[in-house]
């Protein structure tokens, strides 16, 4: 229920009762199932939320906010600051770096690949199979040094 209704518009109590329990037995036993109160874990529940949220749209931090049931900005931020050590806003933007990083390092393996292909393919071609050889073991370590010092060698 919790997991379905992360802005928590049902109380402790409605909860509780839903499930045929008193309160204090509710807490009592989801605290010795999940480790944490049910108040704790709808708090992290809500973080989990707006950490999607930050990485997969567009939303306001404030939209955001309200998205996961608290109408204080400042409150969800330091809740959220506390959760991951980031602000909503620092946390969107190391993601959305993180992305083009990802994107770029992509890209230099794809490069990487594509020379050790040609040289591959320019060594099968060759007369000499010694050239062959060298060709190759040539291609073999470029890759080596790529990956090792995340440096892009050759075109």
């Amino acid at each position: 229920m919790m997991r379905d209704d992360v802005r928590g518009e049902l109380s402790l109590s409605e909860f509780a009762q839903s499930v045929n329990l008193s309160v204090w037995r509710l807490c009592h036993i989801f605290k010795s199932d999940v480790g944490m109160p049910p108040i704790r874990y709808l708090r992290l529940l809500r973080m989990e939320r707006a950490k999607d949220l930050l990485e997969s749209s567009f939303l306001s931090v404030k939209e955001i906010a309200f998205q996961v049931g608290l109408n204080d900005e400042s409150h969800f931020v330091r809740d959220f600051k506390s959760t991951y050590g980031f602000s909503p806003a620092h946390y969107r933007a190391q993601f959305k770096n993180k992305g083009q990083e990802k994107e770029q390092q992509d890209s230099k393996e794809k490069q990487s690949k594509k020379a050790r292909n040609q040289l591959a393919r320019a060594a099968k071609q060759s007369l000499l199979p010694s050239l062959h050889l060298f060709i190759y073991l040539t291609s073999y370590l470029l890759d080596l040094m790529h990956l090792a010092t995340g440096i892009a060698v050759g075109p």
